[in-house]
């Protein structure tokens, strides 16, 4: 098939670079799913606490204050170098927990000291890799690019969470830890191969204080402009009310309330991401024609009410069919922020605004925190329900007090 009868999903793989990314990110996200599955059922299984399992998920959040450092590194001296480094990080912990549980010294403690310490540099892998990908591609193929970008992310949480709880079942923490750490080590070694652009901010004197100011100019940038202050309002309340129903919360979900196993689990996991990755691969073949403001509008919306509906089944068939649409509304609202959030900050704000977009993700652990504390006092379902009410709620009001920044079709938000 000739370069210019491409199929839009394809086309991103036309550049080299992209064809080692898209492994690195691939195998990334593999280990990270295997890992937050992996430990989130060991914390759950040792102690039997709920809370305790809502303080592990908030821990791979750890490092999102500081996100916007991540940025701004990034910015300076190159995506790639940072986001190497990042992954050797990763490598080495894994194999350290590793260690720990071949010897039998793995113990709950040390399996949050070690998650709070990965998640200060976790938190900002998935904004490197977005700022990765503006970097190397060309403007006509980035949303495509983003959508593909996101499979790697999804197929993940499908097959990634399958294998962790099958090596976990089957063959216990120790040997699928191995797995975990070969997949970082891949993903560091791809990662280094990209060939690097040129950092979009050039190194200035003035040291911590110059880089603490550029960091400064970053959020100055998306306070005072409004398409991106809009989507990182939306970033933040779904953060904050429905990722924890899908992902912090799912291994309680499956234990206490399906009263099914790891597989069981994996299914669930699975199930929304499978309903993620069909988004990803529709935004890859049609994304050009997309409308990002109002995409993510719309569909987080979509989102908020599909996790509702999750809520309210009664067996872990039907919560599995509407965990697919949930994802699908996901992929489709969160795709489109992303590219619109990379193409409206341009190559010198680019990484700063990645970074500002990780602050949003807070979010999630204080979500995660709160609910901690409710469901033992209200209920999984009715604690579920008031998150989802309320996020629909201000969704809306964001998208009338922004309406002139993210829904008419003539609005910098929706140039495509």
């Amino acid at each position: 098939m000739g370069r210019n009868n491409r199929p839009p999903l394809l086309a991103p793989f036309q550049v080299r670079n992209f064809r080692l990314q898209f492994p690195a990110d691939l195998l990334t996200s593999w280990g990270m799913e295997m890992e937050i599955l992996i430990l989130g059922w060991y914390i759950l299984a040792e102690t039997g606490s709920v809370f305790l399992l809502t303080v592990y998920g908030s821990l791979q959040y750890s490092g999102t204050l500081v996100a916007p450092m991540f940025g701004m590194a990034g910015d300076r001296f190159g995506h790639r170098i940072v986001l190497c480094a990042m992954r050797a990080s990763y490598a080495v912990m894994a194999a350290l927990l590793t260690i720990l549980a071949f010897t039998g010294l793995l113990h709950p403690l040390y399996v949050l000291l070690i998650s709070a310490a990965i998640g200060l540099v976790r938190s900002s892998d998935n904004a490197m890799r977005n700022a990765l990908v503006a970097d190397i591609m060309p403007g006509e193929h980035l949303m495509a690019a983003m959508g593909m970008s996101r499979t790697t992310a999804d197929s993940a949480r499908i097959f990634g969470s399958l294998a962790g709880a099958s090596l976990l079942a089957f063959l216990g923490i120790g040997p699928a830890y191995v797995a975990i750490t070969v997949c970082y080590g891949l993903c560091f070694y791809l990662t280094s191969m990209i060939e690097a652009r040129s950092p979009g901010v050039p190194a200035s004197g003035g040291g911590g204080l110059t880089f603490l100011r550029e960091v400064r100019e970053g959020l100055v940038y998306v306070r005072n402009t409004p398409n991106l202050h809009a989507a990182m309002w939306i970033a933040f309340l779904v953060n904050l009310l429905a990722f924890p129903m899908t992902s912090g919360l799912m291994p309680y979900v499956a234990k206490e309330i399906y009263h099914i196993g790891q597989t069981g689990l994996g299914a669930l996991i699975a199930s929304f991401a499978t309903g993620s990755l069909i988004g990803s691969l529709m935004i890859g073949v049609i994304g050009r024609s997309l409308r990002p403001a109002r995409m993510m509008l719309l569909c987080c919306a979509g989102w908020f009410a599909m996790v509702l509906v999750f809520v309210q089944m009664p067996n872990p068939v039907a919560g599995q069919i509407t965990l697919v649409m949930a994802g699908f509304m996901q992929s489709l609202g969160l795709t489109p922020m992303s590219t619109m959030l990379l193409r409206t900050a341009g190559i010198r704000y680019r990484g700063r605004v990645m970074g500002v977009r990780m602050l949003a993700i807070y979010g999630l652990p204080i979500g995660l925190m709160v609910a901690g504390i409710l469901i033992p006092w209200m209920g999984f379902r009715a604690t579920a329900s008031m998150y989802c009410l309320l996020g629909l709620a201000l969704i809306a009001a964001i998208g009338l007090w922004w309406r002139a920044a993210i829904w008419p079709l003539t609005a910098i938000g929706n140039q495509r």
